[in-house]
């Protein structure tokens, strides 16, 4: 069956098309989709659907990145609250890939999933202009991501690679003094990370990390603070016991509610998604929380999200259902780490000192090899009766050298131990945030 939209019909409908673009304000071609009968609907939302699909992909292999990431980071920290950002550290990944050729720049384009350069420039072009656009203006969550590359003065970036800077990424671009003014760079990297990820993390560069043999740092961050769509009552919130790995306990305070919630049960664990308040911004963010039914199953869950394929999309509650006991604690913690040997141990470690060198970045009046020394990466995120405020930040120092199921009709969801989350946008399915709480009451200030 096929659905032809002749101008025929836009005429007759028009004047009903107009009123109601009256009634909601400003008229757009885009309303058409609420407005048009459904025999209308595949030709008005083609483009549309062709610009999702060729989305879809991209998305999809990024997020089978952030999965592989989060299974080996959690295994690695298994008594550990972690929270950090596989998108933060996908795309200071992605910007390097642009800088490499050869041997180097295949080994990165496997590890990240795709195929070419421009897979992921486009991937990017759309994260930065939307996904990860501003929405509080619009009654969503506030968000941000920002970009910054600070060049040693002895390299002469390439063209190539300073368009994709500045056109893709949105970055920043200094040339500054390493060779004489390393530990000035480093404070100014550091101001540059507190100022956009709203005061929360103030130092990711440690003493040291940046010297006189550092040639370029790749930076970016990214900011989330999402209000619930519908938020706990704080004359509820009651401390109750919350069992640690080692069979201890410790009391924590913790949100409930009676209202509906996005629940599914699956063997071994249930999931909840907590929806953000959304105004009309087109995006859905949500928070989703893992939880292994045994009080040790963390371990198990974490192995079971980094061996299935595609684990967090098949693993989305669509249905809300009624609850018995729900609750869910509150929250907060960081987390940070070298993620240099994690990805080598991975397979990717022709970036770290390989003959290709990173040789479209830049060409250096020294003849100096480029190759990264160290990756930094902190996060952090709160939760409360409110909503959510999360933060993260990668950087990249470059050094000189030579199905669906049957849900029950009630369910308990009570998060009293170890669990795994994810902050993600619905509608692509990008993962801003993932991590695991072993302790709430083990905050970070």
């Amino acid at each position: 069956m096929a659905s032809i939209f002749r101008p025929s019909t836009f005429n007759k409908l028009k004047p009903l098309l107009q009123a109601k673009a009256t009634a909601f304000g400003t008229f757009r071609p885009k309303s058409l989709m609420g407005l048009l009968p459904p025999t209308l609907l595949p030709m008005a939302g083609a483009s549309r659907m062709a610009h999702a699909k060729a989305l879809q992909q991209p998305i999809r292999n990024q997020t089978h990145v952030s999965t592989t990431l989060a299974a080996h980071l959690l295994s690695k920290e298994p008594d550990s609250n972690v929270v950090f950002s596989p998108l933060s550290i996908h795309a200071a990944l992605s910007l390097l890939a642009e800088g490499t050729k050869g041997q180097t720049h295949n080994q990165l384009l496997d590890f990240l999933k795709t195929s070419t350069r421009y897979d992921l420039s486009s991937l990017y072009s759309q994260h930065v202009s939307s996904i990860l656009a501003d929405g509080s203006p619009n009654g969503g969550p506030r968000l941000s991501f920002a970009s910054g590359v600070w060049v040693d003065k002895t390299l002469s970036i390439k063209s190539p690679f300073k368009q994709v800077v500045d056109n893709v990424y949105k970055a920043t671009c200094e040339h500054v003094d390493f060779l004489n003014k390393a530990g000035e760079v480093r404070k100014e990297v550091n101001t540059w990370v507190e100022k956009h990820t709203n005061n929360l993390i103030k130092e990711l560069l440690p003493n040291g990390a940046v010297t006189n043999l550092t040639r370029l740092i790749f930076a970016n961050a990214i900011y989330f603070k999402g209000a619930w769509r519908e938020k706990f009552d704080r004359s509820k919130t009651k401390k109750s016991v919350f069992h640690l790995l080692n069979g201890n306990k410790v009391q924590v305070p913790f949100m409930t509610s009676k209202e509906n919630q996005f629940v599914r049960e699956y063997d071994n664990f249930k999931v909840l998604g907590l929806p953000y308040s959304r105004g009309k911004d087109k995006r859905q963010f949500t928070m989703y929380f893992y939880l292994p039914n045994a009080e040790d199953g963390l371990k198990s869950l974490v192995e079971k999200m980094g061996s299935t394929s595609n684990f967090l999309d098949n693993h989305i509650p669509y249905q809300e259902v009624k609850v018995g006991r729900f609750l869910i604690p509150k929250f907060k913690m960081g987390f940070g780490f070298e993620a240099s040997n994690i990805l080598q141990e991975l397979g990717l470690v022709l970036p770290f000192n390989s003959k290709d060198g990173l040789t479209e970045i830049a060409d250096s009046s020294l003849g100096e090899k480029l190759d990264v020394s160290s990756i930094y990466h902190e996060a952090l995120v709160e939760v409360n009766e409110e909503g959510t405020e999360a933060a993260a930040v990668t950087a990249m120092v470059v050094i000189g050298s030579a199905r669906r199921v049957q849900i029950p009709k009630k369910v308990d969801f009570v998060a009293d131990h170890p669990f795994m989350f994810v902050i993600r946008e619905d509608v692509t399915g990008a993962v801003l945030f993932m991590g695991q709480v072993t302790n709430p009451s083990a905050t970070s200030d």
